[in-house]
């Protein structure tokens, strides 16, 4: 799970729905061609084994991930995505 830290207070964990909410809406942004904010060699070496095992080792040198959940999934387990949600109160 990640830890996101606001300024200030304590950092908090985000719940799977929350997670789901992020990723799916990063992934959303990708797909749109948004920016990413990893780069492609940090997608190849994160699945280099899937990129072997689908193209070839000579291949996979020059090849990256296209899938957009797979690489909002990246972009968020290395807390780079710039979204977070308001916690609800349920009060």
């Amino acid at each position: 799970m990640s830890v996101i830290q606001s300024a200030g207070t304590m950092p908090r964990t985000h719940t799977r729905f929350e997670k789901a909410r992020i990723l799916g809406a990063r992934a959303l942004q990708i797909s749109m061609g948004a920016p990413l904010y990893v780069s492609e060699e940090e997608l190849r070496e994160a699945f280099m084994h899937e990129l072997i095992q689908l193209y070839g080792t000579e291949e996979a040198k020059v090849r990256f991930v296209l899938d957009p959940l797979k690489i909002a999934t990246l972009e968020y387990e290395s807390d780079r995505i710039p979204i977070d949600i308001e916690a609800a109160d349920n009060e």
